[in-house]
């Protein structure tokens, strides 16, 4: 049982930068709510409160191997630190606009951008600066622990105190973000990292196009998180032509109404909690190729269940393992690939990932989107389905070798 204690206890400057995403997040969450909210007060075109969303979301795609580089270059610590002060002063910025009066959709999707710019920056960095805080058998646990307190600041907690705080006051809930931004600029300062700060060592005197390059020919020889960053873009992208259409579907075959379509959407975060609670246990008592193909497997069944079944107490059921299996999918993926990737190499790997997340789920919504209106709201959960049972069996026999990427000398090859 010391054993236990011991192992569970995160080394100090972890856990300063995990508060510090904890309260950023918390922020993010707010942002999820009123931002919709407030496009609203000035348009009600479906467009315009669509291009909101763009605005902060296209930076990963502009940016996102480019933040990957610079990220490789730079102090990781320091990089956290500067772009979220300069978040801040964003969302300081716009509570002032706001609270004047004189917002207009230019000012605010310019602010999204410039919001969504310093965040590609941000999570890079704080993803590839873990492996330096935390010892490579504790991993697990950390990425357990921070996804999950991300998903209660961000799904769970953030959305309704950014709306309630949107409801006393427009401007309120930004400058809250700024505040928690402020919060977050200090605890990531404590942050000491115990080794030569990650990036300080990294390439010089060459382009930034020549070290994208290299970035993206090491995971090209790099089986294991090659195939990785394929099957999370693979999953993204069925994920998101299902969850393009879950508002219809909830309305339409479970008959829910808003609160119930509420409620559907928070089974998943409640999932991923009970999922980070779990995670230490199930990382003891099973090898992560098993974690993986049953999270697959999860996931492959979900979208057939939820088409199927017109019971919404099944559909939160569904959508509540499918949030555990997110936890424990996400936290084993990130484990295998920040062991398997250098250190000089990480901020462009995981840019490669972040940019197959987003853009995935980016792609999928629009497929969803397209094959909902060509047949109906059912064919985009099909397509999850089939598309999801093609990519597991194609997966299942290598997954062994890509669960044991950084763990072995093998570097993740099928038959090393």
């Amino acid at each position: 049982m010391n054993t236990n204690r011991a192992h569970n206890k995160l080394p100090v400057p972890f856990r300063w930068l995990w508060a510090g995403a904890s309260v950023s997040n918390l922020g993010d969450g707010m942002l999820l709510a009123a931002g919709p909210l407030l496009v609203t007060t000035i348009t009600r075109d479906p467009l315009a409160v669509a291009l909101a969303l763009f605005a902060q979301q296209v930076p990963w795609v502009l940016f996102g191997l480019l933040a990957g580089a610079v990220v490789d270059r730079v102090d990781r610590r320091k990089l956290m630190i500067l772009v979220n002060f300069l978040r801040m002063l964003v969302m300081a910025a716009l509570a002032v606009v706001i609270f004047s009066g004189a917002l207009g959709l230019p000012v605010l999707y310019g602010a999204l951008f410039l919001l969504g710019t310093a965040e590609t920056f941000a999570d890079n960095a704080s993803t590839s600066l873990i492996p330096a805080l935390v010892p490579s058998s504790q991993l697990g646990l950390a990425n357990s622990r921070l996804f999950g307190t991300i998903t209660v600041s961000n799904q769970l907690a953030g959305p309704p105190l950014g709306a309630l705080l949107f409801a006393m006051s427009h401007a309120l809930p930004y400058a809250g973000f700024a505040v928690l931004l402020t919060l977050a600029v200090v605890l990531y300062s404590k942050v000491a990292v115990p080794l030569p700060a990650p990036g300080s060592t990294g390439p010089a005197g060459t382009s930034m196009l020549l070290e994208v390059r290299e970035g993206l020919g090491w995971m090209r020889r790099h089986f294991a998180v090659r195939a990785l960053a394929i099957l999370i873009t693979s999953f993204n992208i069925t994920f998101g032509a299902t969850f393009a259409m879950l508002v219809l579907y909830a309305t339409g075959q479970l008959g829910l109404g808003d609160v119930g379509y509420g409620l559907l959407i928070s089974a998943s975060a409640v999932g991923g909690i009970i999922g980070s609670i779990l995670f230490p246990c199930l990382e003891r008592k099973f090898s992560y190729a098993s974690l993986l193909r049953t999270g697959l497997v999860l996931e492959t069944l979900t979208h057939v269940v939820l088409v199927l079944t017109h019971q919404a107490w099944l559909a939160m059921s569904v959508l509540f393992l499918f949030g555990v299996h997110t936890l424990v999918w996400s936290s084993v993926s990130s484990t295998v690939r920040q062991r398997a990737v250098p250190e000089r190499l990480r901020g462009r790997v995981n840019s490669v990932y972040m940019l197959g997340g987003v853009g995935g789920i980016a792609a999928g919504a629009l497929l969803g989107g397209v094959l909902g209106q060509l047949f109906d709201y059912r064919a985009p959960f099909w397509f999850g389905f089939v598309g999801s049972f093609i990519v597991l069996l194609l997966v299942w026999k290598p997954m062994t070798h890509i669960a044991m990427a950084g763990s072995t000398g093998d570097e993740g090859r099928p038959g090393a």
